[in-house]
């Protein structure tokens, strides 16, 4: 799934191919009911985007958001396999186009989901889809005081607690595990257990990892591209993620794998005991 990098990485590609440009035509394949959220309807979401100039993107956690003239605001979320994109033409046979946008310029985005999950919304007010998310982990908002509360008086494991939005947006499982073993925290740990000077290193670890991965354009595995349609870096440098039983990079024990929350979770059972 897309996280925070991939993201970030995808919001700032589009930054100069699409600020200051009008949405002409709206394109949405057949087949994807639940890509244009309730309470609108496929035709009213395409009038509320068309004619309507592009001022500003910014992201909240996972969501990109793209503020228009008409002061309306269009929120997409890529979920496990989305993927927005900029192409100098429109290609018909574009794999697993859900929905096409055309600007003024004669260019145009590109939705591409292979699971159909992405969901997208025009809203009057970002809060009615944000709203309940945490703060950004690379934000002001989110300092070491803030995570030693948040963290204090939870006796969930200490991994689903950083997948919970709620708490800090924009994580998932992949820098979970990235920060956990920086962190030298076991994933498998009551939240509550863990000391102020863990929390604080805990803190340090998260920023650092995302810090590097949007450095590096995000991770891709299979399905994420940037706005240009480029693969991530950052999936060569990974310390634990998805290198179930090969050695640790710092030690000579193998990578573990255990589920926590119905998700897999990476970790060294020496430096992270």
């Amino acid at each position: 799934m897309p996280e925070l990098p991939e993201v970030e990485t995808i919001r700032r590609g589009l930054l100069p191919l699409v600020l200051g440009r009008t949405i002409s035509s709206v394109h949405v394949a057949r087949g994807v009911s639940k890509l244009i959220q309730e309470p609108q309807r496929v035709s009213e979401f395409k009038r509320g985007l068309c004619h309507h100039r592009i001022e500003g993107i910014d992201r909240r956690g996972k969501y990109m958001l793209f503020h228009l003239s008409s002061k309306r605001i269009w929120i997409v979320h890529l979920r496990m396999t989305g993927s927005l994109f900029h192409r100098r033409r429109r290609h018909r046979g574009e794999r697993f186009a859900r929905a096409w946008f055309r600007l003024d310029d004669e260019t145009w985005l590109c939705f591409a989901d292979l699971r159909k999950l992405g969901m997208m919304w025009l809203v009057e007010d970002a809060k009615s889809v944000v709203g309940g998310l945490g703060p950004e982990p690379l934000g002001e908002d989110f300092t070491p005081q803030w995570l030693i509360s948040a963290l204090s008086k939870r006796s969930t494991k200490l991994k689903s607690i950083l997948l919970d939005q709620r708490v800090t947006a924009g994580i998932g499982n992949i820098y979970a595990d990235e920060a956990l073993f920086i962190a030298k925290l076991n994933p498998q740990r009551a939240a509550c257990s863990l000391r102020s000077a863990e929390i604080r290193r805990l803190h340090t670890a998260i920023r650092t990892v995302l810090t590097e991965a949007v450095d590096d354009r995000g991770s891709t595995f299979r399905d994420y591209v940037d706005a240009g349609g480029e693969l991530g870096g950052y999936q060569t440098h990974l310390r634990v993620f998805r290198r179930t039983d090969q050695s640790c990079l710092q030690c000579d024990a193998h990578i573990r794998r255990v589920k926590i929350g119905g998700r897999s979770s990476h970790y060294c059972p020496l430096c992270q005991r």
